[in-house]
């Protein structure tokens, strides 16, 4: 099977968890700056999870430019990703509405770290199919920003117990970890021609 209906299709899926987001976000009831006060966790939220999502996107993309065809294991792989991604609106409205306490915070961590997982689930799917000599193999390497990123949310989640900031913060980290996408894959593929 070709991978751009793969593509389509999570580029779709993606595009809804954004909508679904902001459609989340109520319009205050007031005209002043008291009336919007409520609402910065919630605007917080959304700006972490919208980033979050944001960061999957590209990566996903650099990660599918490796792939020449999919089977079965990548899309089942990948579908479990976007079950996890499909998440993000439900805890980002829960940890916003609740101002980052405890059990919403574990919960938003429990979801990056389910994500991140499935993420790598994918990307082995990826490397088992197209062979341990693929472009996605020799990037990958031993992966240590991925493996520093689940310690990170682990930490997160059990903070989130104690200092649900702290929590929060870890996951901001995290985010900002990720912001700059990984250029290897764009390197090597343009030497390989």
């Amino acid at each position: 099977m070709e991978k751009n209906r793969l593509e389509a299709f999570s580029d779709g899926v993606l595009a809804i968890v954004i909508t679904i987001m902001v459609l989340e976000m109520k319009v205050p009831h007031g005209n002043d700056f008291a009336s919007i006060k409520p609402l910065v966790p919630v605007f917080l939220s959304y700006v972490l999870s919208f980033i979050y999502v944001g960061i999957y996107w590209i990566n996903h993309h650099h990660m599918l430019q490796t792939v020449e065809k999919v089977n079965g294991s990548i899309l089942w792989a990948n579908l479990h990703l976007l079950f996890w991604l499909s998440l993000f609106p439900f805890v980002s409205g829960w940890v916003g509405e609740n101002h980052f306490t405890a059990i919403p915070s574990a919960l938003y961590g429990l979801v990056l770290l389910m994500a991140a997982f499935a993420y790598a689930i994918l990307q082995h799917t990826i490397i088992v199919s197209q062979g341990e000599n693929s472009l996605l193999a020799k990037v990958v390497g031993r992966d240590i920003k991925g493996k520093l990123t689940s310690f990170l949310y682990v930490v997160g989640i059990v903070a989130a117990f104690f200092w649900p900031i702290i929590s929060g913060l870890i996951y901001a980290v995290v985010a900002c970890i990720w912001l700059v996408p990984d250029k290897r894959i764009e390197r090597l593929k343009s030497r390989s021609f």
